[in-house]
């Protein structure tokens, strides 16, 4: 499709619509020395804006954290006690696997954001955060969840490189790209580099390309998502699925004549669509055995925790002065919501007392007040006055609450898989009554493809700018205080 053909090209972006702002290059797309990528960092200091609604991202100032008193407290900030970060949600995906279903976006809600146009740059925007991470020298990262999007030993081998370090490989399959996004896709729906605007010839080779990648300097922690353990974050593997992941058929757009039910169980649906014969125009693909979906087993070995009963429940400190506290929420069952089972308030009571008098702070993918289970495993946070924070990702927003009945702080994180592509920092530090919790976004560095990847996020119509999952600067910056939190703030 030519780019002066309005008509096509409305048709065609529909999922993309205000990529044809962007009649520029696109930030960072050349090699990592790219002079226009913006510097990596806290946003204290800087943010990224789009000044003059052209689409293109440019530095801006940066946003001071702001006071958050609703818990009570107040004062200056003494000495800092823990330093710890937390990465969420950058869905390392094998773009080119056929057991992915991004075309079910077109069926609308409850299929959204299945196909995102900077997806095949998932790889390079992990290693880009890790490198800003890296620069806050923490004590500590948490990865809570969705680290990988299709829950494929692949995808899971390529996101361990990243985060230890290594030669990352992201390539799948046989050598180049092998996925919906290659120009011949004739899909209106699917954003194509080398054809659509912004174009971006040679993008698509250019991401599967190996390279370096140092991996976090501080030890990293892992909490279980729904994207790690099941298909597209919904259905448990079956063997029918397996045998769709590991095979060579591509389901490349669906039957126009298929309809969704908004009643449907997306589940059921995903299993169904791997399950049966596929409802629309196919295409053969290079097989790969490493596409095999992971088992619980599996993601705990490659974590390098024990688990408790098969779920990813243990406890790790930040320094001397705080302990953590991850709690596994994925629902085996399949979907998205979390599920916290009866059996696991009783182990998360005791890890409390056994943090004696430190200050805790909990992790978890899915946030607990949206979880099934989860108002129950907040009461026993509620009991606890040590508790400063529950933090999650899951819903790719930032925005912090207060937890009054408890008297702690209830924390969402946005994710590297949409705009704005940022990780969360945070700041543990005495208070003259409890303690504070200081926390702010970091940009990645916006190195090489990373800089694409972020340009279209930005621009995706369905994306995180459209939805506000920026959220509001005390949703981003902000110093939380907490009048318990451990007897360390006293």
């Amino acid at each position: 499709m030519g780019l002066g053909d309005r008509t096509a090209q409305v048709r065609k972006l529909r999922v993309l619509t205000v990529l044809v702002l962007a009649v520029g290059p696109l930030a960072g797309c050349g090699g990592d020395d790219a002079a226009s990528a913006p510097a990596p960092g806290s946003t204290l200091d800087a943010t990224l804006v789009d000044r003059d609604g052209d689409g293109a991202l440019e530095r801006g100032p940066g946003e001071p954290l702001r006071d958050r008193t609703e818990l009570g407290g107040g004062g200056a900030p003494g000495e800092v006690l823990a330093t710890f970060a937390q990465i969420t949600d950058a869905h390392v995906r094998d773009e080119e696997s056929p057991a992915r279903v991004p075309f079910l976006d077109r069926l609308g809600s409850p299929f959204t954001t299945a196909f995102r146009p900077q997806e095949s740059l998932s790889a390079q925007v992990l290693a880009a955060s890790v490198r800003s991470v890296n620069r806050l020298r923490p004590q500590a990262v948490a990865v809570t969840g969705d680290l990988v999007d299709n829950a494929q030993g692949d995808e899971l081998d390529l996101a361990a490189t990243l985060l230890n370090g290594g030669r990352a490989r992201p390539d799948t399959g046989a050598p180049g790209y092998d996925g919906v996004q290659q120009a011949s896709n004739p899909d209106p729906l699917i954003y194509r580099p080398d054809n659509d605007a912004p174009r971006r010839p040679g993008l698509l080779e250019q991401a599967q390309r190996s390279f370096d990648t140092p991996g976090l300097a501080a030890p990293w922690y892992a909490a279980a998502g729904n994207h790690d353990l099941l298909a597209q974050g919904e259905a448990p593997p079956t063997p029918q699925i397996q045998t769709f992941a590991t095979g060579s058929t591509e389901l490349q757009s669906l039957d126009p004549n298929v309809r969704a039910d908004r009643d449907t169980d997306p589940a059921l649906a995903v299993d169904e669509l791997l399950s049966q014969q596929l409802p629309g125009r196919t295409r053969s693909v290079p097989a790969d055995p490493a596409r095999r979906l992971v088992t619980e087993a599996d993601l705990l070995r490659r974590f390098k925790q024990p688990g408790r009963d098969g779920r990813l429940d243990y406890t790790f400190d930040i320094g001397p002065s705080a302990r953590a506290i991850v709690l596994d929420a994925v629902d085996r069952e399949g979907g998205s919501r979390g599920r916290v089972l009866a059996t696991q308030l009783g182990w998360l009571r005791n890890e409390l007392a056994r943090a004696r008098e430190r200050s805790v702070v909990v992790f978890s993918h899915q946030p607990l007040d949206a979880s099934d289970g989860g108002e129950a495993a907040l009461r026993v946070l509620d009991g606890s006055p040590r508790v400063v924070a529950a933090i999650a990702g899951h819903r790719h927003r930032n925005r912090i609450t207060p937890r009054r009945e408890g008297g702690y702080w209830l924390i969402e994180t946005s994710a590297l898989a949409d705009h704005p592509q940022q990780t969360r920092a945070f700041r543990l530090r005495r208070a003259p009554r409890g303690v504070v919790l200081e926390t702010w976004m970091l940009d990645h560095d916006g190195r090489g493809l990373a800089g694409a990847a972020r340009e279209l996020a930005f621009l995706d119509a369905q994306g995180g700018r459209p939805r506000g999952l920026s959220g509001a600067v005390g949703d981003r910056n902000a110093r939380l205080y907490v009048p318990g939190g451990g007897s360390a703030g006293r």
